[in-house]
C-alpha cells in the first residue's frame, strides 16, 4: 500500500509488440486459428483474469468451454469433414470421425497389441483382459464390460424396439439392425469379399465369411478346446456341456438350446417351406439348405479341405469331412455315451432313446425318426407301381 509502481522492462523477444499482444499470437493467427481463440478468451488484464471454472466448477462466459457449450445448444456445427462433408459441433468429434477415412487406430492394447480408433473402445476392450464388468443389470444382475452391450441387454427386459421397418413393419432394438434388415427389401449388398467377390448386406456377415478363407476360429470352448467362427456358435456349443435347453416347442414339448433351432423345428409341424429356388421351384424349410441347393445349379464349391484338397458346396459337409482327418467326435450322447462327428447325427441317434418320430407321412400317417427315412418312404406313394404302402396292401 502506498508504494509507487515502477514500469517493468519489456521481456526480450517481445520488443515492438502492441500492448496486450501475447507471445506467439501473430504466428498463431497466421494459421487461421487466432479468431476463435480471441473470441473464446477475451482480453482481461493479467492478474485480473478469472479461472475458466469458478468456485462452483461451472464454465464462465468467455471461456472456451462455455463457447463450446453454446455451440452445442444452438445446434451450430462449424467443424466440417473435407472427405464426406459431415459437420460437427466440436473439433475433437471431427478428429475422431476422420479416423474412419484415414484408417488410423492410435490406441493400442499393451496386452494383445490390438489397436482401436477411440480411447473409449480401448478401455472397454481392456476389460476382456482384466475381467472387469462394471455395468450391472438391476433386473437379472447380469454384468457387462461395456455400456453399449449393457444398454442393448436392458431393452430385452423392457421389450423396447424403437426402430421400425416401413416396408414390413418389423421392429428392432438397434438402428444398425434395421439398416441391415432393410437391405433384404432393397437387395443391396455393399460389402464385398476381396478373396472371392461375394457380397454381403452388413460388415458382420463379411467378417464372418472371411474366416472361411483365413481359417480363423477365435472363439474357443474352455471345456473341450473346440473353436468357432462366431460367438453365437460358441454359446450354443457350451449348452452341450451344461445341458441347458431354454427354448421349448409348445406343440410337442421338445426343448432346444438355441432359439433358431426351435424356429426351424416348428416348421416340421407347420409344414412351412419359405425358401423357394427360382431355378427349379423346389422349396426348403431352412435358408442354409436353400443356399446349399442353389450351388447345385451354379456348381460352386467354396469350401476346400486343406488336407486332401476336396471341395464342398456346404459348410456342414465340409466340417463333417474334416473330422475324418482329425478323428474328432465332439457330440456325445448323454444316455449311452456314443459319440458322433456331427450334431444332426447325434440328434437322430437320441431319438432311439426317446422314441420320438417327428417326421410324418401326410398320405398314410406313418412316422420316422429322420427326414431321409421319410423321403425314402414317400417314394412308395409316388411310384408308378403302387400308390399304397406295403402295410396297406397286406391288409
Amino acid at each position: 500500500m502506498g508504494k509507487t509502481c515502477k514500469a517493468q522492462p519489456r521481456p526480450q523477444g517481445q520488443q515492438g509488440k502492441e500492448p496486450g499482444q501475447r507471445q506467439g499470437e501473430s504466428a498463431h493467427r497466421s494459421r487461421g486459428v487466432g479468431k476463435i481463440e480471441e473470441t473464446a478468451q477475451q482480453r482481461i488484464p493479467t492478474g485480473d483474469r478469472p479461472s475458466m471454472f469458478g468456485d462452483s466448477g461451472k464454465s464462465l462466459p468467455g471461456s472456451s468451454a462455455h463457447i463450446t457449450q453454446q455451440t452445442i445448444h444452438k445446434g451450430k456445427k462449424p467443424y466440417r469433414c473435407a472427405e464426406c462433408g459431415k459437420s460437427f459441433s466440436q473439433s475433437t468429434t471431427l478428429i475422431n470421425h476422420q479416423r474412419i477415412h484415414t484408417g488410423e487406430t492410435p490406441y493400442t492394447c499393451l496386452t494383445c497389441g490390438k489397436s482401436f480408433r477411440y480411447s473409449s473402445v480401448l478401455a472397454t476392450h481392456q476389460r476382456k483382459h482384466t475381467g472387469e464388468k462394471p455395468y450391472k443389470c438391476p433386473e437379472c444382475q447380469k454384468t457387462f464390460s461395456g455400456s453399449g452391450n449393457f444398454n442393448r441387454h436392458q431393452k430385452m427386459h423392457t421389450g423396447e424396439k424403437p426402430f421400425k421397418c416401413t416396408e414390413c413393419g418389423k421392429s428392432f432394438r438397434e438402428g444398425y439392425h434395421l439398416v441391415s434388415h432393410q437391405r433384404m427389401h432393397t437387395g443391396e449388398r455393399p460389402y464385398e469379399c476381396p478373396d472371392c467377390g461375394k457380397h454381403f448386406s452388413d460388415t458382420a456377415g463379411l467378417i464372418i465369411h472371411q474366416r472361411i478363407h483365413t481359417g480363423e476360429k477365435p472363439y474357443m470352448c474352455l471345456k473341450c478346446g473346440i473353436s468357432f467362427v462366431q460367438p453365437s456358435q460358441l454359446v450354443r456349443h457350451q449348452r452341450i456341456h451344461t445341458g441347458e435347453k431354454p427354448y421349448k416347442c409348445l406343440t410337442c414339448g421338445k426343448s432346444f438350446s438355441d432359439k433358431s433351432l426351435l424356429n426351424q423345428h416348428q416348421r416340421i409341424h407347420t409344414g412351412e417351406k419359405p425358401y423357394t429356388c427360382p431355378t427349379c421351384g423346389k422349396s426348403f424349410r431352412y435358408s442354409s439348405a436353400f443356399t446349399t441347393h442353389q450351388r447345385k445349379h451354379t456348381g460352386e464349391k467354396p469350401y476346400k479341405c486343406p488336407e486332401c484338397g476336396k471341395s464342398f458346396s456346404s459348410i456342414t459337409t465340409f466340417n463333417g469331412h474334416r473330422k475324418i482327418h482329425t478323428g474328432e467326435k465332439p457330440f456325445k450322447c448323454s444316455d449311452c455315451g456314443k459319440s458322433f462327428r456331427r450334431r444332426p447325427d447325434l440328434n437322430v441317434h437320441q431319438r432311439t432313446h426317446t422314441g420320438e418320430k417327428p417326421y410324418k407321412c401326410l398320405i398314410c400317417g406313418k412316422t420316422y425318426r429322420c427326414s431321409s427315412h421319410l423321403s425314402k418312404h414317400q417314394r412308395i406313394h409316388t411310384s408308378k407301381k403302387s400308390l399304397k404302402c406295403p402295410e396297406e396292401r397286406a391288409k
